[in-house]
């Protein structure tokens, strides 16, 4: 895992972190753009990929876009990057999110 984490004590504008409290609660940093969300999903594009969040009664808590910081509350199901590793199942996703 240390592959993934840099030591830095200055944050940058590429900082990214998923913070979960609970499995009720979501802040996540390094928000580019939030592409699409609804009660059960929301695709967000981040500094390191697309983040796919699935869960129940998801509202939007905050919205910060000037420092990319997007908090979700609801239950949380599932938290997926999509990227080139996922190849077809990232397609699939986008295909049923813009039906």
């Amino acid at each position: 895992m240390s592959q993934y984490h840099e030591n830095s004590s200055k944050p940058t504008a590429s900082d990214h972190d998923v913070i979960m409290r609970g499995r009720r609660l979501l802040d996540i940093t390094g928000v580019k753009q939030v592409e699409s969300f609804d009660n059960e999903e929301f695709l967000l594009e981040t500094v390191m990929g697309f983040l796919a969040i699935k869960g129940q009664n998801l509202q939007m808590k905050n919205l910060d876009v000037d420092k990319g910081i997007v908090s979700i509350k609801g239950k949380i199901f599932d938290l997926v990057y999509l990227d080139d590793q996922h190849g077809e199942k990232a397609k699939g996703l986008f295909s049923k999110l813009f039906r």
